[in-house]
C-alpha cells in the first residue's frame, strides 16, 4: 500500500475519533434462543448500502452488527458482474457511504491512490475503480463482511427476536437478531423482468440483464435486446463489442427516453423531505419519475452508435414469439425480427413470491395498492405492487396482527422507492438516506428497552462533584 493510502487511513482514523461524541455504549446484549447474544442488526448485503448502513450505525455505537453477502469478497453488488457500463453514470462529486466524513469520500481516495492531478482530470467514476474504492472503504471503516453467506429464510423467533437461515460452507444455521436490513439492491423484492412473449422459450435463447452472459459466444449472431434505458445500451454494447452480428434494441416508447429525471431530484429538500409528503403527493411524484424510467448520457448511447451495425427500434414492444429453427422469431407492431438470443434489459418488476427469503410473510406486505388509491388519471398496476414502508423502511402489515414482527424488517433497496424516492440503489441519495435509516433503527432498538433505560436513570447515582464534610455541622 501507498504511503499516501496510509496517511489517509490514519485520517480517517483521526477523523472518526474526533467526531464520535457521544461515545458511551447504550445497548447491551440480548440473549438468543441458542444461549448466545443475539445481533442488534443483521445487514443482508455487503455493496455500498450495506457498508454505508453499518457505517452508520456504528457510528451510532450500534456494534453488535453483522454484514453477509452471497457473493465471494470483492464481488458485492453489480459493480463486477452485471454493471457493465465502463464508467459510473453518477457526476463524480457525489458523495456516497462516507456519510460526509471527507477522508472517506471516493475523491480523498482517489487523490491517494492516483494523485489530485490524475482526479482533476477525471470526468467519470471508472465502474472498477469504484469498486475497488469499496473495498478499501470497507477495510477504512473497520467493517466486516461475510461473504458466501445467503440468506434463505426470515421468521419469528422468541422474546421479539428474528431469526435468519443462512447458508454458508455447505451448511445451514440460523441467526438471530432485533432488526434485520434487506440491503439487497435492485432485485430486493423481485427480479429482472422477462416480457411474457418471451416467458416460454428456453433460457439457452433467452437472458435477464443481471443474468452471468456469455458475450463471446455471441460472435457471428444476431442478438435483440429489450429496454431502452442505460442497462439495456450497456448490454447492446457488450454484445456489439463481442463481435455480435447484428443488435437491435427494442424501445416500447414511440420516442426513446433521452430524459433523466434523477439529475432533476438530486437536491437535498427533494432527498431528504421527499418521504414526508402525504401519499398524494409522495404517488404523485414516483410515478411521474419511474414511468419515465430512467434515461442515458450521451457516452452510453455512442458506444452503440459507432457500430453500424446497431439498430435502435422505437414503438416496438414484443407482441409475440416463437422459436424457429435454431433462431427466434420475434413480432413488433412495425415488424418481424429473427435473432439468436435476447437480453431483457428492460428493469425488475415487484413480485414477492420470487424471493423465497420473504416467504413466511410475503402474503401479508402491505402494498401502495393497500393504502392509496389514486385517481384515474394517475393508476399504475405495477407501481401499486411497490411495498408501503413505515417511516423507518420497515415492512408493514397488510393484515395488523397477523405478523407483527415484519415491523423489525427493514427494506433499503430500489423497491423502497416508492416510500421514500431514490434511496437503497442510489449512490446520490446516501448522504440523506442513510442517516434517515439509521435514525429509525436506533430509535426502535432504544424505545424497545424503554423500561430497561428508565430504570438505569433511576439507579444512577454517579456524583458530579465531592464536598469535603465541613466541622460544626
Amino acid at each position: 500500500m501507498s504511503s499516501a493510502l496510509l496517511a489517509l487511513e490514519a485520517q480517517v482514523r483521526d477523523d472518526l475519533a474526533k467526531t464520535s461524541h457521544p461515545s458511551a455504549p447504550w445497548l447491551e446484549p440480548t440473549a438468543a434462543p441458542d444461549g448466545q447474544p443475539a445481533l442488534d442488526v443483521l445487514i443482508v448485503g455487503g455493496g455500498q448500502s450495506g457498508l454505508a448502513t453499518a457505517f452508520g450505525l456504528r457510528r451510532s455505537q450500534v456494534t453488535s452488527i453483522l454484514i453477509i453477502d452471497k457473493a465471494g469478497e470483492g464481488r458485492e453488488g453489480p459493480w463486477l458482474s452485471y454493471a457493465r457500463m465502463y464508467k459510473l453514470r453518477s457526476p463524480k462529486d457525489y458523495t456516497g457511504p462516507d456519510l460526509d466524513i471527507p477522508s472517506l469520500t471516493y475523491q480523498s481516495w482517489h487523490e491517494a491512490r492516483f494523485g489530485k492531478a490524475d482526479w482533476d482530470a477525471l470526468e467519470l467514476i471508472p465502474r472498477e475503480l469504484w469498486a475497488e474504492y469499496l473495498l478499501w472503504f470497507r477495510r477504512a471503516a473497520n467493517l466486516t463482511v461475510h461473504n458466501a453467506c445467503e440468506l434463505l429464510e426470515i421468521a419469528p423467533a422468541a422474546d421479539g427476536l428474528l431469526a435468519a437461515t443462512v447458508a454458508h460452507g455447505g451448511a445451514t444455521k440460523i441467526l438471530y437478531a432485533r432488526k434485520i436490513v434487506l440491503a439487497t439492491g435492485q432485485e430486493a423484492m423481485g427480479n429482472w423482468t422477462i416480457p411474457e412473449p418471451l416467458q416460454h422459450l428456453p433460457a439457452r435463447l433467452v437472458a435477464r440483464a443481471s443474468d452471468d452472459i456469455d458475450f463471446a459466444a455471441l460472435a457471428g449472431q444476431t442478438v435483440a435486446v429489450v429496454g431502452a434505458g442505460a442497462t439495456a445500451f450497456d448490454n447492446a454494447a457488450m454484445a456489439l463489442e463481442a463481435g455480435a452480428a447484428e443488435v437491435h434494441l427494442l424501445c416500447r416508447r414511440a420516442e426513446i427516453q433521452l430524459i433523466q429525471p434523477y439529475r432533476w431530484l438530486t437536491f437535498r429538500g427533494f432527498l431528504r423531505h421527499f418521504c414526508d409528503l402525504d401519499d398524494v403527493w409522495r404517488w404523485r411524484f414516483m410515478r411521474a419519475i419511474l414511468e419515465l424510467r430512467e434515461g442515458f448520457p450521451q457516452a452510453t448511447y455512442d458506444r452503440c452508435a459507432r457500430f453500424s451495425n446497431f439498430h435502435l427500434h422505437e414503438g416496438s414492444p414484443i407482441k409475440a414469439a416463437r422459436e424457429a429453427g435454431e433462431q427466434i422469431e420475434l413480432k413488433t407492431p412495425r415488424e418481424a425480427l429473427r435473432v439468436h438470443f435476447v437480453i431483457c434489459g428492460a428493469g425488475t418488476e415487484i413480485d414477492f413470491a420470487e424471493r423465497r427469503e420473504l416467504k413466511n410473510f410475503a402474503n401479508n406486505i402491505a402494498t401502495w395498492a393497500d393504502r392509496y388509491q389514486p385517481p384515474e388519471d394517475e393508476q399504475s398496476p405495477r407501481l401499486a405492487r411497490y411495498p408501503y414502508l413505515a417511516d423507518d423502511y420497515a415492512f408493514t402489515e397488510r393484515v395488523a396482527g397477523l405478523t407483527p414482527w415484519i415491523n423489525n424488517v427493514h427494506l433499503f433497496a430500489f423497491a423502497s422507492t416508492m416510500s421514500f424516492g431514490p434511496s437503497g440503489s442510489s449512490i446520490n441519495a446516501m448522504t440523506t438516506a442513510i442517516p434517515k435509516l439509521v435514525y429509525g433503527l436506533t430509535r426502535g432498538l432504544f424505545r424497545a428497552d424503554l423500561e430497561r433505560h428508565w430504570n438505569s436513570f433511576r439507579a444512577y447515582n454517579v456524583p458530579q462533584a465531592v464536598i469535603p464534610a465541613r466541622s460544626g455541622r
